[in-house]
């Protein structure tokens, strides 16, 4: 043995059983400006918990927990990347941060679910009550802002869900499969004792019977689903082509009734049963999943997110002029210049950009041709620009002047670091199903970005 170290070498004191005379704090083993102490502070004095309060009216049952108490495991938790309810009661026993958040009170894993679905608009408001509060600390100016989606994964299993054709097919045999074992049911009287049990009437269904019928209804409430969605994609597309002949009012109507009733979905086209309304989109890695299309603006200073919503659809086409609007509502104001990528360049938003640069001095730089982050933007060509360039024409010649390269070429360092933030910190997946409740979590998850940007600036001595 070396005599420099083992039996002879000295230690710290290590007494696993030794008993402690005063009880420990928790204030103790959480440093100064540590996160949870930030969030504390927010929920305590700076966010407006009217909401969460206000559906509380009846006086009578069991004391729930506190709302404060609530949303500072909440918010942590989407801050950390803790988002499950089973996770942040875990958490809440494990973590020193958690523990001290919850007053060492521990709410199991229902009542954690419980508030997060019972409270979810109020939670997709403290989006916007973050993005104030960075404001009022001067991180954000829409001097420069950028527009950009991603595809966040949806709580949706692939191996749930079937193809119109299969939905086609399998119905024919779940409703034959019905009509048996209704014909069984009413004709097999002397059976009624061991199929139906002991004490009961003799009418109440099979459980095999209940278990096709349900299935039968999510197959069909699936396939209705689908032929709505062909229905209105096929109506859309025969009005524009109608209003680009020229035709009358009457006549587009007319137009779309038509290609509405006689659209048959895509054989191939899904739905899934666990979440219906997420739709298969193309990943980044070039996979294919049940997805929603998450989109943000964010602003250049201090990558604030300015805008956050969600959608089905699997291109950005049509939501630059939401999302642009929408900044406007969040903030009272426009930005005063706006990038984004070529997934955004259509005829129709080259035109509404026109328009909302005329009306309120916003200047767009939306890329017309997808080009690799490394290739660099062509010079501009040198003379007046032709009286009879296209739209798309006019918006590269802009991108290849000096001020056009010198917005364009910032884009991609304003918002697709956001993202990857959000996916390495905070997480990839959404927890929540179905649109309305994945919306109101990625903006919980925009708030989370937010505040922990606050976070770092007020630590900073900033704010």
């Amino acid at each position: 043995m070396d005599a420099n170290g083992g039996e002879r070498k000295r230690f710290r004191a290590f007494e696993p059983d030794a008993v402690m005379l005063v009880p420990p704090s928790l204030e103790e083993w959480l440093p100064e400006g540590h996160l949870a102490r930030f969030i504390a502070e927010l929920v305590e004095n700076e966010l407006d918990l009217t909401r969460f309060y206000a559906s509380h009216k009846k006086a009578k049952g069991q004391p729930p927990y506190d709302p404060r108490l609530m949303l500072r495991i909440v918010l942590y938790g989407y801050c950390t990347g803790v988002r499950s309810s089973r996770q942040l009661e875990r958490a809440c026993t494990d973590v020193v941060a958690l523990r001290w958040l919850a007053a060492q009170q521990a709410p199991d894993f229902r009542s954690i679910g419980r508030f997060r679905q019972r409270h979810l608009a109020a939670l997709a408001n403290v989006f916007l009550q973050a993005l104030e509060l960075c404001r009022a600390a001067g991180m954000v100016k829409l001097g420069m802002v950028a527009l950009d989606g991603t595809k966040l994964r949806a709580n949706a299993s692939r191996h749930k869900a079937m193809s119109y054709a299969r939905l086609t097919e399998k119905q024919k045999v779940l409703a034959q499969e019905i009509s048996d074992l209704m014909a069984e049911a009413k004709t097999v009287d002397e059976s009624e004792d061991a199929k139906f049990g002991p004490g009961k009437r003799g009418d109440e269904l099979p459980v095999e019977l209940a278990n096709r019928q349900a299935r039968s209804k999510a197959m069909a409430a699936a396939r209705a689903s689908l032929e709505q969605e062909a229905a209105d994609k096929a109506r859309v597309e025969a009005e524009e082509k109608a209003a680009k002949r020229g035709d009358d009012d009457d006549e587009i109507t007319g137009a779309g009734d038509t290609a509405a009733r006689e659209s048959e979905p895509r054989p191939t086209a899904q739905r899934n049963f666990t979440d219906p309304q997420a739709r298969i989109m193309k990943t980044a890695d070039g996979s294919y999943h049940y997805c929603y299309n998450a989109q943000a603006v964010v602003d250049a200073g201090h990558q604030v997110i300015v805008a956050a919503e969600l959608g089905q659809g699997a291109n950005d086409y049509g939501q630059l002029v939401p999302m642009v609007e929408r900044v406007q509502e969040n903030l009272g104001m426009m930005p005063k210049t706006l990038s984004a990528d070529t997934g955004y360049c259509s005829k129709a938003n080259l035109v509404e950009a026109g328009r909302m640069e005329a009306e309120h001095g916003t200047g767009f730089f939306i890329s017309t041709a997808r080009v690799k982050h490394s290739t660099p933007i062509p010079e501009s060509p040198r003379g007046r620009i032709p009286a009879n360039a296209t739209l798309g024409e006019r918006m590269a010649r802009k991108l290849k002047t000096k001020p056009g390269k010198k917005v364009y070429s910032r884009r991609k360092v304003i918002v697709e670091p956001v993202f990857g933030q959000i996916k390495t910190r905070q997480g990839k997946h959404l927890l929540l199903r179905g649109l309305q409740n994945a919306q109101a979590e990625w903006k919980l998850l925009a708030a989370g970005h937010n505040l922990l940007k606050l976070h770092a600036f007020r630590a900073q001595g900033a704010g």
